[in-house]
């Protein structure tokens, strides 16, 4: 095997008998897993944020994450197809550009999901902290970080390991409960727009956009603007990633993948955009800013308290669908590096239950550490700066592949793959830009650790061959 830092992986189907992941998912499941990890903390929560970056015009800012995130997902299609094994962008930036990249590329994976999960720990613990106190006698000391003068978030923690208990018991059955809660968030989500819609009133949405377009500072020292805003709120959308991720227990990978990577994200766009009309046009944007729970405060607003108690309820019931997803993402894109020897390879072997045991395990122990003491505005950001990075390589590797092999089989291609793949990477670049400079600084750090582990200890292990 070549020494170069380029060479590329081989997918070999199968490749280890006895050891495979069970093909157990059909389509519902994986739209349901895709919707799940979409909708969830970031319509609930960050819309309060985006308000308060970019005023009525947080409108525009959905549309255009969601842009972005449609071009991506129809990327992410074409190469699930083409390449359906589990890894998600680590295995096409391997197998289509070179290993250094698939490193970059799943190092900041394993940035994504770990936060994600750990923020949506801490947001789902937000809500479910006043009914612990309220009907258990719960201190709140032990329900929350010290940043807000707490000891830990057990209720955080405590999710995680419900959610990796799951795991652990079997993938299809998982997807089966994710799917049932998933119903639930989005009725919840229909009924907000059912009761606020009708109290639309065009004066709220005046001015429009009141703090511009592109980032800048502010004269609070906050970082406003339509980009500001849709690059925090990004962090709404994405998810059906975490499909990809599901290539190996997918019964039929060329025809469910496609089904849904797109069926989730155009679903969620729809959804999003609703929410966020609903909610502008309720009230006055800075009623609502950087609320904790903008959409259950803009109820109460409307003299619907009931609702409002209804839409939290739910929101404790059914955000560990999120917590599911990307924990399960997560634990597969570990799976798929240990297999390669990029980690240590101990951490790949599997149950008798087709699931991977020590990896799942070793997830939760850090991410519970994360969503126990770190702040969900820092998790949330620096999620966002991991992701960006993964879409980008995504998009590439399409461009890459129409060019290098432009009449290899294809059950999905995407439509102006030019355009699409220009749409997905420019955008992500330029959101990547319009994320705190503090964000922007920890992601550089991230990676130079990264870096420095892969020259020490994956580059010599990888098991990989050459193309």
């Amino acid at each position: 095997m070549t020494d170069s830092l380029m060479r590329r992986k081989v997918i070999v189907p199968e490749s280890r008998e006895g050891q495979g992941l069970v093909r157990s998912l059909s389509w519902p499941h994986l739209i349901a897993l895709g919707v799940g990890a979409i909708v969830g903390t970031g319509i609930l929560t960050l819309i309060g944020v985006g308000a308060d970056k970019a005023g009525p015009a947080v409108i525009l800012s959905f549309l255009i994450a969601g842009l972005i995130c449609a071009c991506a997902a129809l990327a992410y299609a074409e190469m699930a197809t083409m390449i359906p094994a589990s890894g998600s962008a680590y295995t096409y930036s391997y197998v289509v550009i070179g290993e250094i990249i698939a490193w970059v590329v799943g190092w900041s994976l394993i940035l994504e999901y770990s936060l994600v999960v750990s923020a949506v720990a801490v947001g789902w613990s937000g809500y479910a902290a006043p009914l612990l106190e309220a009907w258990a006698g719960v201190p709140m000391a032990l329900m929350q970080g010290p940043e807000l003068g707490g000891i830990v978030n057990l209720p955080a923690i405590g999710i995680i390991g419900v959610v990796a208990a799951m795991l652990l018991y079997g993938t299809r059955e998982s997807a089966t409960v994710n799917a049932v809660l998933v119903i639930v968030k989005i009725l919840a989500l229909i009924v907000f727009v059912a009761v606020a819609l009708p109290a639309f009133n065009a004066a709220n949405m005046e001015p429009f956009s009141p703090y511009g377009f592109a980032k800048h500072m502010g004269p609070d020292g906050v970082e406003r603007g339509v980009m500001a805003a849709a690059a925090i709120i990004f962090f709404a959308f994405y998810g059906f990633d975490a499909i990809a991720t599901a290539a190996e227990e997918t019964k039929n990978p060329d025809r469910d993948l496609k089904i849904g990577i797109i069926g989730s994200m155009v679903a969620c766009v729809a959804i999003y955009i609703a929410v966020a009309v609903a909610a502008v046009g309720a009230i006055a944007y800075t009623r609502f800013a950087n609320s904790p729970e903008p959409l259950a405060l803009i109820l109460r607003e409307l003299g619907q308290p009931l609702v409002a108690q209804y839409l939290g309820v739910s929101a404790v019931i059914a955000l560990p669908t999120v917590i599911l997803a990307f924990f399960y993402g997560q634990s597969r894109i570990f799976y798929t590096m240990a297999r390669d020897g990029m980690l240590p390879e101990s951490l790949a072997r599997l149950s008798s239950r087709g699931t991977p045991v020590r990896i799942t395990l070793f997830t939760a122990a850090i991410v519970a550490v994360l969503a126990g003491f770190i702040p969900l505005g820092e998790l949330a950001a620096l999620a966002n700066a991991g992701t960006l990075a993964a879409f980008s390589a995504v998009a590439l590797c399409m461009l890459i592949m129409r060019r290098r092999a432009p009449d290899a089989p294809r059950t999905f291609r995407a439509p102006l793959p030019n355009l699409v793949g220009g749409i997905a990477i420019l955008g992500c670049l330029y959101l990547f830009f319009s994320l705190p400079s503090q964000t922007q600084f920890w992601f550089l750090m991230w990676n130079i650790a990264g870096l420095a582990i892969y020259f020490l200890y994956a580059r010599k292990r990888a098991v990989a061959g050459e193309v």
